[in-house]
């Protein structure tokens, strides 16, 4: 059986979120008070049910514990707040919940969402990282961590790993090396080629220094 997951909140992002994942397979309930959202997802998701979801007893009729993965994507602080809490209440475990700001995604951890997202924070990190990396083919970043695909850099070229050194001049390491579409285990003592693409991994400041200092 395909996993079951419960979209709550149909605006830009959740019914991007919705329509995404029923694309990928999945069974999609999306849910959201506006009749005319929730018509719109009815074209894609598995079943989509109008209701507002901070009224206990509607949101109980969804059977929220039964699913394998809910998602709260109200923008709104106080419903989404209210929406958690109630989903808790029920006995729900895999929430991932929207925040739109720092104190607001304290609060839904706090009252156990297990994963707090948010997009326009983690987009505007991408969309600068594109900007920042001119040349990025890929990126996924996180508070701590980022992930990043950039093509062989012209001081890079024709040295091995061993010879540039990144772990100890820049905290950069290279996990995989994309040759012709194909990703490879890097090897330490192979020549990197241009045209070839490096999946590294490290701080974005770290990265942006290491191509920094060596244009």
């Amino acid at each position: 059986m395909k996993e079951q997951i419960l979209v709550i909140g149909l605006g830009q992002f959740g019914m991007s979120l919705a329509r995404t994942l029923a694309e990928k397979g999945f069974q999609v309930i999306a849910v959201d008070i506006d009749q005319k959202l929730v018509n719109e997802a009815a074209n894609f998701v598995t079943d989509a049910i109008c209701l507002n979801a901070i009224d206990e007893m509607s949101l109980s009729k969804l059977s929220p514990k039964d699913r394998d993965l809910i998602i709260c994507s109200i923008g709104s602080r106080e419903p989404s707040i209210l929406t958690v809490a109630l989903l808790k209440q029920m006995g729900c475990e895999n929430i991932i919940a929207r925040a739109t700001e720092t104190v607001h995604a304290r609060i839904l951890k706090a009252i156990g969402a297990k994963q707090v997202i948010n997009p326009e924070l983690e987009y505007g990190k991408k969309f600068a990282n594109k900007i920042l990396f001119k040349n990025i083919f890929f990126d996924n970043t996180s508070d701590e961590l980022d992930l990043l695909e950039i093509p062989v850099q012209p001081f890079m070229k024709d040295k091995t790993l061993i010879e540039l050194q990144l772990p100890d001049k820049f905290k950069v390491i290279v996990a995989g090396i994309i040759k012709d579409n194909k990703l490879i285990r890097p090897m330490p003592q192979e020549k990197l080629q241009e045209g070839d693409r490096l999946l590294v991994t490290g701080n974005s400041d770290d990265i942006e220094k290491m191509i920094e200092e060596n244009k």
